[in-house]
């Protein structure tokens, strides 16, 4: 069997029993970055050999995880962190899989796109996920204009070296619609940044962005009810911080 097992996006306490027993019942674990994956499965002492599994080797790898499949092994895939297949080649192995016939099942735990979401004071009742919009300003801006009717709250990923174009982008297709920004979640010093977009370009003009991100945008019929000022808020000192081993992620 194939196990899609997710991963803390930060906070090591966030690993789930289930996830664990599976990375210790499993023949293989298959993951984006071996190295990464090799601190958590040391953190809670599980010894399994690893199958490097990226965008860059998907078809190679992804032909040698099939086989191990079908020679009866059990393969647990996991990404960086968070929940693979979200905005990682995940996928196309469980296509691969499914193909084949092979059973595949899911360990749920930690997506990010949902716990910014739930953070962003933003309607919840009805979401889209975008992933990673493009590098470029053109094809960016028409990425972004898919959505610019839609009713729905936006989700995107986003890295620190793209973040200020996003946001400038976002405000001039949308409008200046509320919006969160979300960084480090689950970790110590955790930052959602909230208020109207035009505030958002204006804080992160004044800085330099670090880590990845998570932005949250109202739909363009959503109401919000108005805040005084836009806040960030904090998680530093909360119990079970101890996860500096963590990334964001998916």
């Amino acid at each position: 069997m194939l196990y899609l097992v997710a991963t803390p996006i930060g906070n090591l306490g966030d690993i789930g029993l289930r996830a664990l027993e599976t990375l210790r019942a499993v023949d293989f674990v298959a993951s984006e970055d071996t190295r990464k994956t090799g601190l958590l499965l040391k953190r809670f002492d599980i010894k399994k050999p690893q199958l490097s599994f990226h965008e860059f080797n998907e078809d190679k790898a992804g032909q040698r995880i099939i086989e191990l499949l079908r020679d009866g092994k059990s393969v647990a895939l996991v990404s960086d962190a968070g929940t693979p297949g979200i905005s990682d080649p995940g996928f196309t192995i469980v296509r691969r899989a499914l193909d084949a016939g092979i059973a595949v099942t899911a360990v749920p735990g930690p997506t990010a796109l949902v716990a910014a979401l739930i953070l962003s004071g933003l309607a919840v009742h009805s979401f889209t996920f975008r992933g990673f919009p493009p590098h470029k300003p053109g094809p960016r801006k028409r990425f972004l204009e898919v959505d610019k009717d839609s009713p729905h709250t936006l989700i995107f990923y986003e890295s620190p070296y793209r973040l200020k174009a996003f946001l400038a982008d976002a405000l001039a297709v949308y409008g200046d619609r509320e919006a969160a920004v979300a960084n480090d979640l689950t970790k110590v010093f955790e930052r959602v940044d909230r208020g109207p977009l035009s505030q958002l370009v204006r804080l992160f003009d004044a800085e330099e962005p670090r880590g990845e991100y998570c932005v949250v945008i109202a739909g363009a019929s959503s109401r919000v009810v108005p805040r005084r000022a836009a806040g960030a808020t904090g998680a530093e000192g909360r119990p079970g911080d101890n996860n500096d081993e963590g990334e964001d992620s998916e």
